[in-house]
């Protein structure tokens, strides 16, 4: 085992960790400010739950060895056979095993925001458990385990799926649009204003996850190597190319550029690259993220025209540009100098048969997320009920979910400053 290797995927466990909190703010800043708090729960809701269940089953159906192209085995239940000198590749089991945790628990946090403002905290507390079981573990055994008898996308498909354009974003923006179908639209949608109550949190939010991010992709190299450099930088240029196509749309449509444009296209290219990092050249990394900043700008208005209330933008944003990485590695995969894809794409020589293959993996796991959350989402809704009163959705989510209010309301003059209200 190499200690470099160890010491930068422990560093990206860490950083993609950093992420869910990250996402609490980016998502809680475009809330309005009676349920900033709900918002922010439903991140830290996932922080709690998913690493319990990762120990108990959810690694051993991931990534266990004694499985097949389906499913992992039940060897790992528990942690059971893992030692602290275990290897997996060159870094101790315990460590890959802890960075993986890590997507698991903001695969399920990004699906919050297509349902902000309407959702019980118990109807999403059961959703967060059933979703990532039945879900996220047998979709991330598809994509992630490259080992014996592993996952169908990894071993056999073999699309390029870098860190997880369709098991994270595809999956995640399918679900979310599953269950804003499932929940409907929020108590006056597009007749009240709805706008975001906290720019700045937005804007932090966004910095974060894209700092976070840097782990995300460049850890996915799985060692402190070439590859890990190549998706930094990727990274870093797609982003960066991103933000200059969203707000190129919005001074296109409006004559202005927003804050929440900037933050939005930021998150646009990080989801666009992330199946792509490790596969494209910088060049192609920047034309792939001011593709995607521009669709996906396009793409967040859709919800308006088709009459569903992502409320958070995450069907326009996750599934739009996980769509567009996983998609675009067909055209622009590289294995040139700069490049380190396994095959070429389109615009370098290859073939349409990588084409044919992210296609594929993009509609499977995008129709498999989408059917089974509306599944769950339903017996949910049918059981303990999903949505929160009408009455109280307006009074505030907050107040009614929590008993708590993210601002004090009822300051003013009069009474001692001394007095807690306890």
């Amino acid at each position: 085992m190499d200690t470099g290797d160890t010491a930068w995927i422990l560093a990206s466990a860490a950083m993609v960790l950093l992420m869910t909190p990250g996402l609490a703010f980016f998502y809680g800043g475009m809330t309005r400010a009676k349920s900033v708090l709900n918002m922010m729960m439903m991140s830290f809701a996932a922080l709690a739950i998913v690493p319990v269940l990762w120990v108990l089953y959810g690694y051993s159906f991931a990534f266990s060895p004694g499985g097949n192209s389906l499913i992992g085995g039940v060897e790992r239940l528990g942690f059971l056979n893992i030692g602290v000198n275990t290897a997996y590749g060159t870094i101790p089991e315990f460590v890959f095993a802890g960075f993986q945790l890590m997507f698991a628990i903001i695969t399920v946090a990004l699906i919050s925001g297509a349902i902000a403002d309407r959702a019980k905290f118990a109807g999403w507390i059961v959703f967060v458990v059933v979703w990532v079981s039945v879900v996220y573990f047998p979709v991330a055994h598809w994509v992630f385990d490259f080992g014996d008898n592993g996952g169908w996308i990894a071993t056999k498909l073999e699309a390029v799926d870098f860190a997880g354009g369709t098991a994270v974003h595809i999956n995640a923006g399918a679900a979310g649009l599953a269950l804003a179908l499932v929940l409907g639209k929020r108590t006056g949608w597009k007749r009240d204003p709805m706008r975001p109550h906290n720019l700045p949190f937005v804007l932090l939010g966004a910095g974060l996850l894209w700092f976070g991010w840097f782990g995300f992709n460049a850890g996915s190299a799985v060692g402190a190597n070439g590859l890990a450099g190549l998706a930094f930088v990727n990274t870093a240029v797609a982003t960066a190319g991103a933000i200059v196509g969203w707000l190129a749309y919005e001074f296109l449509k409006e004559k202005k550029g927003t804050s929440l444009g900037a933050a939005s296209g930021a998150v646009a290219g990080l989801v666009a690259i992330t199946p792509a990092a490790g596969a494209l050249s910088p060049f192609g990394s920047v034309i792939l993220g001011l593709v995607a900043g521009v669709v996906c700008a396009a793409a967040v208005g859709l919800k308006w025209k088709l009459g569903f209330d992502d409320s958070l933008d995450v069907v326009g944003v996750h599934l739009v540009g996980g769509l567009i990485g996983t998609v675009l590695i067909g055209f622009l995969a590289t294995t040139a100098p700069g490049g380190g894809a396994p095959v070429d794409g389109l615009f370098y020589g290859g073939n349409a048969e990588l084409l044919g293959k992210q296609v594929l993996a993009a509609v499977v796991v995008m129709v498999f997320s989408f059917v089974l959350t509306y599944i769950i989402g339903k017996l949910i809704d049918m059981t303990i009920g999903f949505r929160i009163d009408p009455e109280d959705e307006v009074s505030g989510i907050d107040q009614v979910e929590h008993l708590e209010s993210a601002y004090d309301y009822t300051g003013g003059s009069g009474g001692s400053p001394f007095k807690t209200g306890v």
